[in-house]
């Protein structure tokens, strides 16, 4: 059977492929694209020719794509060369290119496809990858956060990137930025980052600029936002309990505007995030309460073992002093007897704040249970010092104690003093020496 060849032209075949295809000459410009150019780069095919191909690449990606163009003319041809475009809309497309020089045409004839899908799945993996490792190898939050920052700078290197975080307790949230991957530093969020996290944080929303209607905005948010001709994303992070931050992403001015694309890696960046923050917010959370007093916020009975425990040993193996305070308080019952445990319990809050404000940094204060405290003070030369601390103890509680609804209690306290190596060789002989003294002095006081 004699078999016909179709000769049509050259574009009605390549209209029908979804990839495009693109011919470029030696000065670097179009001369032919197929139809498929529209869909991917946005700009018309009577557009494009004529166009210079180095004027649709990102900046930051000309160099290397002149450096592969020059190989292709070399005779080297390319069959899995990336890199990114801005389309006519200001999206950034990531293309990858098979190409080859026709000597005989002098033209690179090239075909294009569009791998943006496929890059953005890539970086949602990589980034879930990299923030579990960070994780579970961040020891505290600021090292978590630390190490995000890294990350999402890496996936995300379009611009400045700044991240707030709202603390616990409700106040203002902290700030910071990482720049492009290429600057690791860390260095403080741009007026308009800033503005932009406090507003997300405010409306528990995600906002870009410039927006289409901003007279909504703050007013403040308004101006920054009329200075500055770069674009800013920033989106929530949302915890179980609500909105615990923010993440922004500024463009530099000369780069592309952020993107749908971009948006959507952000938020997908912001709800592993604040997954992650949630976690170790809530592993700090349960590590303070096994190591303090719930009622004081006092380190507990083991907390303050363990600190006596370093502290004795530090004490021995350099031939220091060190000393114990137990403090009870004096008819602390009948506290709760005449006035209730929510009265005491107010008492106890405010005692501890009296005793703590007796004290220097490096002394540690625990509650050991009921009304009994003790003080751990190192570092001490004359005796005279330790027994100046429970002088101010007595006199700060001369005073009546003012409670919060408006009612005042008098309140005493016995104190009990032991110093090491005086009173003991041991922890346990220390803290028995203590524990006498401090019923001994109650027993006086009983007695008076």
């Amino acid at each position: 059977m004699e078999h016909k060849i179709l000769r049509a032209p050259l574009a009605s075949f390549t209209d029908l492929l979804l990839d495009a295809v693109c011919m470029v000459d030696v000065d670097g410009r179009f001369v032919f694209v197929s139809a498929a150019c529209e869909r991917i780069f946005g700009y018309t095919q009577q557009e494009m020719v004529g166009m210079q191909m180095l004027d649709l690449v990102a900046p930051a990606d000309r160099a290397r794509t002149l450096a592969a163009a020059r190989a292709i003319m070399d005779g080297h041809a390319q069959t899995h060369f990336e890199n990114r475009y801005l389309r006519k809309d200001g999206r950034l497309v990531h293309i990858m290119w098979s190409a080859r020089w026709s000597a005989a045409d002098q033209l690179r004839v090239a075909v294009a496809r569009d791998v943006s899908a496929l890059k953005q799945a890539q970086a949602k993996q990589a980034a879930l990858y990299a923030i579990s490792e960070a994780v579970h190898a961040a020891q505290a939050l600021p090292d978590l956060l630390s190490g995000l920052q890294h990350i999402i700078g890496e996936h995300l290197p379009a611009g400045t990137l700044s991240l707030a975080l709202r603390e616990e307790d409700g106040q203002p949230a902290r700030q910071s930025s990482q720049a492009d991957a290429d600057a690791p530093a860390v260095h403080p969020p741009t007026p308009l980052a800033g503005l932009l996290c406090e507003e997300v944080l405010r409306s528990g929303t995600a906002l870009q600029l410039p927006a289409e209607r901003m007279a909504w905005l703050p007013a403040a948010l308004q101006a920054a936002a009329g200075t500055t001709a770069s674009s800013c994303l920033a989106v929530p992070l949302l915890a179980s309990h609500g909105c615990i931050g923010a993440l922004a992403l500024q463009c530099t001015q000369d780069g592309a505007a952020c993107t749908a694309q971009d948006q959507d890696l952000l938020q997908f960046v912001a709800k592993q995030l604040a997954t992650a923050i949630e976690r170790q917010q809530l592993q700090q959370r349960m590590h303070f309460m096994a190591m303090h007093d719930e009622l004081t916020r006092l380190p507990n009975r083991r907390l303050f073992h363990d600190r006596l425990r370093t502290a004795f040993a530090r004490a021995q193996r350099q031939q220091g002093r060190l000393s114990l305070l137990f403090l009870d308080l004096d008819h602390f019952k009948l506290v709760n007897d005449q006035h209730g445990h929510a009265c005491g319990d107010l008492l106890l809050q405010a005692v501890a704040g009296k005793f703590k404000d007796c004290l220097r940094e490096s002394d540690t204060l625990a509650r050991l249970g009921g009304d009994e405290f003790v003080i751990l003070v190192e570092h001490h030369t004359p005796d005279s010092d330790v027994v100046c601390i429970a002088q101010k103890i007595h006199v700060a509680l001369a005073a009546p104690i003012q409670l919060g609804d408006g009612q005042q209690l008098p309140v005493a306290v016995s104190v009990g003093i032991a110093h090491y190596p005086e009173h003991g060789e041991t922890m346990q002989q220390l803290l028995r020496h203590a524990d006498r003294a401090m019923y001994d002095a109650k027993s006086r006081h009983a007695a008076s």
